[in-house]
């Protein structure tokens, strides 16, 4: 998207915002707005009616007024969508909290593995006996369907997809001619008593794109956004406007009931973000619950009794026909945080706040003793007139602001962040990473600790214990600007630091390990699920791709991939443990995709690294290869 520069009407459509709206810059406040109740949708008439306004609000040119930040930054924000977290006998997904199951590709019950890679077929993998694995079973999807998620529970194996699917009739021949497809989000349940003869059960779903999901004591809870065709209004009735649900034991899909459709506090663009549960103790009969909320969504938490919704707030001014219209300003944008209560699949708005600044991903936030905390970044790291900076707030369980700490590390943004208990941990980058320690036992009065200056950053921050912490990104150098003004900051290969908090005023960076050079990659870095753990033996994995700089500056040279597996103690420090990355062949010059490992997890005394292309097993005591199953 262009971003352009400021333009002298900007500051006189600020003021005329202000005038109008009778406001107090807004960033300036913790808790901007707060709502307890939403507006209901009741007839078609006040579901054509908001879209109508929402697409008037669109029709006028939006102007941007931010300095682009690097594409380093964007690449970096990419997050949010494993099995590699257990203390049992196998793996399960890297999960946020505790007794909350997120989707992933890839899962195991310790004696299958269950797999989907690039909407392919969905592959069962007998792994009983490592050095004869077989494919089981394979289900394979239908024409426009593509499976991109699992769920295991019980004797279930929940799939989740995309459905391409033609609208149904209609008078115009508007929408035939220009989208004559829309996206549906399903769910197909398969009994897997026996693997290697799944068994369709049932499918569900609901319109949209799968934005999240997660499963907590039995209940399957899914978050789609729906963008209708508002554009065509005119050929649409409004009761067509609503989210479509889809059940296999009905013979049609139906229309989302008006009752179930609200209007996001603050909502102005022309969307849904719609809530789905269904209980899974009752595959066959059980109700599938919607409800759809107008307003986009953008990350999610939830604990086992709330769902946490955010959504990006634009400004609003008035243009010279005096019309309202939308101002999306990256600098200066506020977030919407809504929450929902939870009771099996019935699902509740209860609350929602506004707050000043961006959310970077889901562990940005967190619920504890029923404060629901979060870290922000407000404004433009590039912004010289008004450099970024972060914040930390606490909201109380009806939402209203009770304490926070402001303005940190101004003129940078928040990397990564990790709550764990009473304590809250946030990495910062600009030239170097500040890791600040936060102390968020008392709602009341939040306050940092202790703060450590590094070079380099991460963007992943993991529990070891309750005194460590471990960080995953990158190492970085600075450079001379030839042009000068600020250094130039290169990013090297990857890097692992192990934290120790037992000092919250001092932390320190206890061990450090990097990875190859420039150009070094792993999916870590934007996805916590590619993290293996094996907490018994203290082990830690992920895939890898290998790259070591060339003599010229920005020079880079390929040298393989696969994946990495470390001990990582807080005596012993970070030890390669399994080094799995297999050379490049003659003429190699980049990874291919196909053979790139995506997923470790492990079962009893094995451990299986998953491609495109292959599962490989290999010994956990000694990382020697047992054997390799080919799966294309």
């Amino acid at each position: 998207m262009k971003v352009r520069k400021p333009i002298i009407w900007f500051g006189v459509a600020m003021v005329m915002v202000l005038v109008v709206m009778g406001i107090a810059m807004f960033m300036e406040k913790e808790n901007v707005s707060a709502y307890d109740s939403i507006e209901s949708i009741n007839t078609a008439a006040d579901l054509k009616a908001y879209f109508e306004r929402a697409k008037d609000m669109q029709s006028v040119s939006v102007e941007y007024y931010a300095v682009s930040e690097s594409s380093e930054k964007s690449s970096m924000d990419s997050a949010e969508t494993s099995n590699a977290v257990g203390e049992g006998e196998h793996s399960s997904t890297n999960n946020q909290v505790e007794g909350v199951d997120e989707s992933d590709m890839v899962k195991t019950d310790g004696d299958y593995i269950y797999s989907i890679f690039e909407g392919t077929a969905v592959k069962i993998v007998d792994i009983r006996d490592p050095q004869r694995m077989k494919v089981a079973a394979e289900i394979k999807p239908d024409n426009d369907y593509y499976p991109s998620q699992l769920f295991l529970h019980d004797d279930l194996l929940i799939v989740l997809g995309e459905k391409m699917e033609h609208y149904p009739p209609d008078k115009s021949e508007t929408l035939d001619r220009m989208m004559p497809m829309n996206s549906l989000t399903t769910v197909r349940m398969y009994n897997i008593e026996k693997p290697e003869k799944p068994v369709f059960i049932r499918e569900v779903g609901v319109e949209g794109y799968l934005r999240s999901a997660r499963k907590t004591d039995g209940m399957l809870y899914l978050v789609t956004n729906v963008y209708p065709n508002f554009w065509a209004l005119e050929d649409i009735e409004g009761d067509a406007l609503r989210p479509r649900v889809f059940d296999s034991n009905e013979k049609e899909k139906k229309f989302m009931e008006f009752g179930d459709i609200a209007i996001l506090p603050g909502a102005m663009d022309p969307s849904y973000s719609v809530i789905a549960a269904i209980d899974l103790t009752s595959p066959k009969t059980s109700e599938l619950k919607t409800k759809g909320y107008l307003g986009s969504s953008d990350q999610m938490y939830m604990t086992k009794d709330h769902l946490y919704l955010t959504a990006l707030k634009y400004e609003t001014s008035t243009n010279s026909r005096g019309a309202e219209i939308m101002i999306w300003n990256p600098g200066k944008a506020n977030t919407e945080i809504f929450k929902f209560t939870l009771d099996g699949t019935d699902i509740e708005f209860y609350r929602s706040a506004e707050l000043g600044g961006t959310i970077l991903n889901q562990f940005s936030m967190d619920e504890y003793k029923g404060n629901f905390r979060v870290v922000m970044t407000e404004g433009n790291m590039w912004d010289e007139k008004n450099p970024s900076k972060n914040h930390l707030y606490i909201l109380n369980e009806n939402m209203k602001t009770t304490g926070s700490v402001k303005g940190l590390a101004k003129g940078e943004r928040i990397y990564s962040a990790r709550f764990m208990g009473d304590k809250a941990y946030m990495v910062t980058f600009r030239e170097t990473d500040p890791l600040f320690v936060i102390d968020v036992a008392d709602p009341a009065k939040p306050k940092v600790l202790g703060e450590l200056k590094i070079p380099g950053f991460s963007n992943y921050l993991h529990p070891l214990d309750e005194n460590h912490l471990i960080g995953f990104g990158y190492e970085t150098v600075a450079r001379k600007n030839p042009s000068g003004g600020e250094p130039m900051i290169l990013t090297k290969g990857m890097k692992i630091s192990l934290f120790d908090m037992t000092d919250f005023h001092n932390p320190k960076e206890k061990f450090t390990e990097i990875i190859g050079g420039r150009g070094t990659y792993s999916p870590l870095q934007y996805d916590h699920k590619a993290l293996f753990q094996h907490k018994k033996r203290n082990l830690f994995g992920f895939p890898a791709s290998i790259y070591e700089e060339g003599e010229k500056e920005f020079d880079v040279d390929f040298k393989g991939s696969g994946a990495l597996v470390y001990e990582i103690t807080p005596e012993r420090g970070i030890v390669l443990k399994g080094d799995l990355v297999q050379k490049k062949t003659s003429g190699e010059q980049y990874e291919d995709w196909e053979k790139q490992i995506q997923r470790l997890l492990y079962s009893g005394d094995s451990m299986f690294t998953l491609s495109m292309q292959e599962i490989k097993s290999y010994k956990l005591d000694s990382f020697k290869e047992i054997s390799t199953l080919k799966m294309q």
